[in-house]
Parts: structure tokens; C-alpha cells; sequence
């Protein structure tokens, strides 16, 4: 995808910057490469697109929205869109949360065989919709080393196999860091959040999984 990929000295970067969430995005726009920043609305997930849009406000933010949200994530989703004046390009699934239900039933268990198969409906499949559709060479992501096992072993930048250079700023961040630049901005949140595909914090939904 990004012939700029192979350049990049990652050690060099991530000892340099890694541990700077503002000069790091100043460095990864600087690129000057087509760019994204994907979001949930999770909790502080203000953060992330206030310091990528205070410095391009017009980047293209890309909303997996499963159907499944909380009545507070979309409307802080709301809020947070109209106070940044996002660039929100939502991607659903391709049936309805209505559709699903009907045909296949309520959520299936974690255990259940049939889990996968949701994960990839309402999570993955749209992911992969949006990366066509946008062509990104920088991806910015809000995650971060506390959030699961396999996230506290990257780093905050790398690339993915397909050349995909990711991006996360706030990877080395507390949650106190992070409740401390929400106060500072005056920045709105959101923690009644619920992510079906994963049911508990700390598993992975195959998203920043590299195969």
C-alpha cells in the first residue's frame, strides 16, 4: 500500500517520539500521506481526535458504528462530532442490527461458534470496507498497552504487512493522562460503552491483530 513504509528507521521514531503524543502526530501528518483516524467512543476516545484534527482538522475520521452501541455512545458521538467539527464517515454493517437479529438471533456468546462469525460482520467486514474505500497510508488509533496483552507488546508506530503505517500517540498513556487532557481541552466523555465482539476489557476483537 505505502511505498514510504520501508524507509522508516521504527527504532528510531518510536525511541524518539514514542513517549510525545503531539509531536508524533505532528510527525505522522507530516508525511504528507493520506490519513484516517478510526474511533469507537469509547471512553477518552476524545483524545485521540482532538490532538489529530487541532493539527488537520479535515482528516477523515472512520466510525465502525456495529448497531450495537449505548444510547450515551451515540449520543456522545454526537457531541463530540459537532464540538470538533469531525470529518465522520460512518461505516454499518451490511444488515441491520434489525435484519440480524430476525434472521440469526440475539448476540452469540463468546464460546459460541458462531461469534466469530459476528465479529466479522459487524466489526471486521466494515473495517476492511473503509480501508478500500479511504486508501490510507497513516492510520491513527487510540489504543493503548493497558488495554490487552497483545497491545502491550506494540509499539506506537509500526506497519502492518500490507505496508499500513499505524499510528498510536496515546499507546504509553495512563487513564490519568488521559482524564487530565480532557479537563485541559474541555473535552466531553463517555464511559457506558459496550463492545460486543469483545464482551470484556482486555480481549482482543481481531482488529489490531497482524496475521
Amino acid at each position: 500500500m505505502s511505498q514510504l513504509a520501508p524507509a522508516l528507521d521504527l527504532e528510531r521514531i518510536n525511541a524518539k517520539l514514542g513517549h510525545d503524543a503531539a509531536a508524533l502526530v505532528q510527525w505522522a501528518l507530516g508525511l504528507g500521506q493520506t490519513s484516517i483516524v478510526t474511533t469507537n467512543f469509547r471512553p477518552f476516545e476524545a483524545v485521540i481526535l482532538h490532538l489529530v484534527t487541532r493539527v488537520r482538522p479535515d482528516v477523515p475520521v472512520v466510525w465502525m458504528d456495529n448497531g450495537y452501541n449505548t444510547e450515551a455512545t451515540y449520543r456522545f458521538a454526537d457531541q463530540v462530532s459537532r464540538q470538533l467539527g469531525l470529518n465522520l464517515l460512518t461505516y454499518l454493517p451490511l444488515r441491520s442490527r434489525a435484519h440480524r437479529e430476525a434472521v440469526d438471533g440475539p448476540t452469540p456468546a463468546l464460546d459460541d461458534p458462531r461469534h466469530a462469525a459476528f465479529t466479522e460482520e459487524v466489526k471486521l467486514e466494515p473495517f476492511a470496507r473503509a480501508l478500500r474505500e479511504t486508501a490510507p497510508r497513516v492510520w491513527f488509533t487510540a489504543l493503548r498497552a493497558s488495554d490487552s496483552a497483545v497491545r502491550a507488546q506494540m509499539q506506537p508506530v509500526s506497519v502492518n504487512p500490507d505496508g499500513l503505517i499505524k499510528v498510536a500517540p496515546l499507546l504509553h498513556w495512563s487513564s490519568k493522562d488521559l482524564h487530565e487532557y480532557c479537563a485541559k481541552h474541555g473535552l466531553p466523555n463517555n464511559f457506558d460503552y459496550v463492545d460486543p465482539t469483545k464482551g470484556e476489557e482486555q480481549r482482543e476483537c481481531g482488529l489490531h491483530i497482524v496475521h
